[in-house]
């Protein structure tokens, strides 16, 4: 197998790979054997027709389909290795060659690893976070505690009023039609969670158990059905219960029942350490983004199209496999907030794009310095892994092996997580 680099502009290259004609023949072959049990030609029985016959009936080209899917992944990936430039994009590939007898040809299109200069990266001045834990957060904390451990109760003596949870049946009608979702029973509505259309729930505040309510609203313009935004909406409700929460006391019966405290004051306490720990962490992360949005700005480099949009797609992957561990799939997902594939990925560019920039400076600075990960960093990640996996060391070196690959993927994350610690030790507070 041969490989040819062609740079274009850009940090764009074209590789252009030939693969020897026994090869194409034997895939070929294999194409034929695949789906020689599929193909009915009468006068054979079913697996029994010659390759020569199926070429004839259909032409030579009926088999190059599948010989090519079956060539092609393991020809790039051959060629990948064989390449010495750096490829940091999914290929664009293109046939431009395929006939029995002959080399099979194609092209792949891809981005190469573009070079940084970096600016100025040591000493970069970024500003102070505030740790400082506030009473007012302090008791938004606590506000927040009573509110999970409220009872609901019933009522039945009064009209609904903001807060209440309202059990409601209701349809929707738009031109005196009703729509496809604009329907449900038992439906439990806190008033004021603003969970409705707009106008929705203030127009129950007010109203008794078992009254039937006209609300009447109007779509945003941003609505995720294309056919009801900014369209006016008539809803029938029944209001079928009513309910309020009761809030616990704030004393030191509350505090033990809610934590390991036996006071309100310990339980307070507790409370400002672990929003102190909090923030001091949010404050670190905080310093590290600044700092290095900081050595972004100063660094200069030009990120290929093809290598953002596979990081955008990166995203969108890990993502759908998050939701999918949460039995969500991405396409139920759309349905919910209104997203498609296209507005997703648009969505997720900056991300993409602050991700690619960050890395490439990093590893820049990693060359810079000449950071390297030490046997000890290297020992103390295998053994944090273990950990995370719940496996022993010795296992994990075990399922590595010999992987050079991943062994040399770890150490330079270790280099890199080294390089963050040293350009925020260098940063400068102001």
């Amino acid at each position: 197998m041969s490989v040819q680099v062609e740079k274009l502009e850009k940090n764009m290259a074209k590789l252009t790979i030939e693969v020897p004609a026994e090869e194409l023949d034997k895939a070929i072959q294999s194409a034929y054997q695949k789906n020689k049990g599929k193909i009915s030609v009468p006068g054979f029985r079913k697996g029994k027709v010659p390759r020569q016959l199926i070429e004839k009936m259909y032409g030579k080209e009926v088999f190059y389909e599948d010989a090519a899917n079956e060539l092609l992944p393991t020809a790039y990936e051959q060629a990948v290795e064989e390449c010495t430039e750096e490829i940091v994009s999914s290929p664009k590939i293109e046939v431009t060659q395929i006939e029995a007898g002959k080399p099979f040809i194609f092209t792949a299109e891809v981005a190469l690893k573009p070079e940084v200069k970096l600016g100025k990266y040591k000493g970069v001045k970024v500003e102070k976070q505030d740790t400082t834990v506030t009473d007012e957060e302090i008791t938004a904390e606590l506000e927040k505690e009573r509110e999970s451990n409220a009872r609901t109760i019933e009522v039945t003596d009064r009209a609904v009023k903001d807060g209440d949870i309202a059990t409601i049946d209701f349809e929707g009608f738009v031109d005196g039609v009703a729509f496809e979702g604009g329907k449900g029973e038992n439906y439990p509505l806190t008033i004021g969670s603003g969970s409705f259309i707009p106008g929705f729930e203030e127009q129950l505040i007010g109203k008794n158990k078992d009254e039937e309510v006209e609300v009447n609203v109007t779509f945003p313009e941003d609505y995720h059905a294309e056919d009801l935004k900014g369209k006016a909406a008539l809803f029938k409700v029944t209001i079928k219960e009513i309910k309020e929460k009761e809030i616990p006391e704030l004393d030191d019966e509350f505090a033990s029942e809610v934590s390991e405290f036996d006071t309100l004051d310990e339980y307070k306490a507790d409370i400002k350490a672990k929003l102190t720990e909090k923030k001091e962490k949010d404050a670190k992360n905080a310093k590290e983004e600044a700092v290095i949005d900081a050595i972004i700005a100063d660094a200069a480099m030009e990120i290929p199209e093809a290598m953002l949009e596979t990081q955008q797609r990166q995203i969108v992957q890990d993502f759908a496999q998050r939701l999918q561990m949460q039995g969500l799939s991405l396409e139920q997902y759309f349905q919910f907030t209104g997203l498609d594939a296209e507005k997703m990925l648009e969505q997720v560019k900056p991300q993409a794009e602050r991700k690619i920039k960050s890395r490439l400076v990093l590893e820049a600075i990693v060359a810079a310095e000449n950071i390297q990960a030490s046997d000890e960093d290297y020992e103390e990640e295998l053994k944090r892994m273990g950990e995370v996996y719940n496996m022993e060391v010795d296992k994990v070196k075990e399922m590595l092996g010999d992987n050079e690959k991943a062994i040399g993927q770890i150490k330079e994350d270790l280099a890199i997580t080294k390089a963050v610690e040293f350009v925020v030790k260098e940063a400068k507070e102001k």
